[in-house]
């Protein structure tokens, strides 16, 4: 993939191959999901919220023909039309306590490989830790290939901030995308809180997004959290 910068009016999501950054952190994930085939035809992808997971997942449908369902919505009348072409199935731990839809994607993970078509399956921590309460679903999700993406180094914190204010059709300075990597907390749902928050003041206050003002915001998160300890 290609190594790219990505990225009220509305805000738009962008989600296709040329906007997604490869960084060392995620450049494993990039290139199991480029691959042809899996072991098994499986393959379990994992990160934290924001990492980048759902657009990866939308850059390999995109290229394979791939359908794209949330475990939660999974019911034993989709499998058939599910089975029938490349599937990823999004946030599979989310159904650990609902039996009904591990039923049903136990037998959607035995017919689509059944079928020959690959199953991709994400959620946030190892499969190890998954919890699901069908044990033969939870040794099918411990037995596929799994890969993580790994916490942002500087580079990719930077990409995915960029990408955050271009989704919302802003185009900040780049002193304060360095000064945001230098100084926010080293999360993907911390820069998107960072981000919304600094469109949210400046849209209200009628002034641009600067420097001054992350400083101003993150100053007065820290004030909120010595107040609340």
């Amino acid at each position: 993939m290609a190594e790219q910068l990505s990225f009220e009016l509305p805000s738009k999501t962008a989600r296709g191959r040329e906007d997604f950054f490869v960084s060392p952190s995620n450049a494993m994930a990039v290139a199991l999901l480029s691959a042809s085939t899996w072991p098994g035809g499986k393959l379990v992808l994992t990160g934290p919220e924001g990492s980048g997971k759902t657009h990866l997942v939308h850059v390999w449908a995109a290229e394979t023909g791939a359908r794209i369902v949330p475990a939660m919505a999974l019911t034993s009348e989709d499998l058939l039309d599910l089975s029938s072409s490349p599937l990823a199935v999004e946030d599979v731990p989310q159904i650990a306590m609902d039996d009904a839809a591990q039923d049903a994607m136990f037998h959607l993970h035995n017919l689509t490989l059944a079928n020959g078509h690959p199953l991709l399956m994400t959620g946030r921590a190892a499969p190890s830790f998954w919890a699901l309460s069908l044990p033969d679903l939870q040794s099918r999700a411990q037995g596929a290939q799994h890969v993580a993406l790994e916490p942002p180094d500087d580079e990719l914190l930077g990409a995915v901030i960029a990408k955050l204010f271009y989704d919302r059709q802003l185009n900040p300075r780049p002193d304060l995308i360095r000064y945001l990597v230098r100084h926010m907390d080293r999360r993907f749902d911390a820069a998107a809180r960072m981000v919304d928050r600094l469109d949210q003041i400046a849209l209200a206050e009628k002034r641009e997004i600067t420097r001054a003002l992350a400083a101003r915001l993150m100053a007065e998160e820290v004030d909120l959290a010595t107040a609340g300890s």
